[in-house]
């Protein structure tokens, strides 16, 4: 559903953007990227069904040799506890991705961490529908929070 006119990010709070991604480096080595790929889907419905896991929300960006995602998360914290946890679906992933990345360069994963304060975030939507951050909190009129991109990156 389309939200007419503009609008901006209903989110308050510090928040925690991480992006994620893989890049087939040789195409033909499927069995080592396929395993990769298909790794990303159980954590996301493991955390999507944990609300107190601190994911906020996601948003996945398909290209021909790579996915980058964007992940929304409530703090650093809780991101590194999800990571860092042995009963969990990412600690199992990642070891076994080390495991099989000495065997060879065929596939590689990176991600970048970016804390924002609480406050220090701009966004505007313009006759869209729920994305981004937008979707994780709601969005309300744009000027609501102030009439400048500038007003709006430094609420304290």
């Amino acid at each position: 559903m389309v939200i007419e006119g503009r609008q901006t990010a209903a989110y308050d709070g510090e928040l925690v953007v991480f992006l994620i991604g893989m890049r087939v480096n040789k195409l033909r080595a499927w069995r080592q990227w396929l395993p990769v790929a298909k790794a990303m889907g159980p954590m996301l419905r493991e955390l999507s069904a944990d609300p107190g896991s601190g994911l906020l929300g996601f948003r996945s960006f398909p290209g021909l040799r790579s996915v980058t995602m964007v992940q929304y998360w409530e703090s650093v914290e809780k991101l590194q506890a999800f990571a860092g946890d042995a009963q969990r679906s990412h600690r199992q992933a990642w070891t076994e991705f080390y495991r099989q990345a000495y065997k060879g360069h065929n596939v590689g994963i990176w991600h970048e961490t970016y804390v924002v304060p609480a406050g220090h975030t701009e966004t505007i939507y313009g006759n869209m529908p729920l994305l981004g951050l937008g979707k994780v909190s709601g969005v309300v009129p744009v000027n609501s929070r102030g009439r400048t991109a500038a007003e709006r990156l430094s609420r304290t």
